[in-house]
């Protein structure tokens, strides 16, 4: 009965991780950055990697 909870409880995790990712581009659409929650808490846009996205 565990192993059945564990395995429920980790494909509970893995679906509401993948269902909020995405990716941002610029209106340039020739740079873009993935996200894995949301679009603030992406690495590449901390240390602007595109630039601003909103150009």
């Amino acid at each position: 009965m565990k192993n059945v909870i564990k395995f429920v409880l980790l494909g509970a995790v893995i679906s509401t991780l993948s269902g909020c990712t995405g990716s941002v581009s610029n209106k340039d659409k020739n740079c873009s950055y993935d996200y894995l929650l949301t679009p603030s808490l992406s690495i590449s846009k901390w240390i602007g990697g595109c630039g601003p996205t909103d150009k």
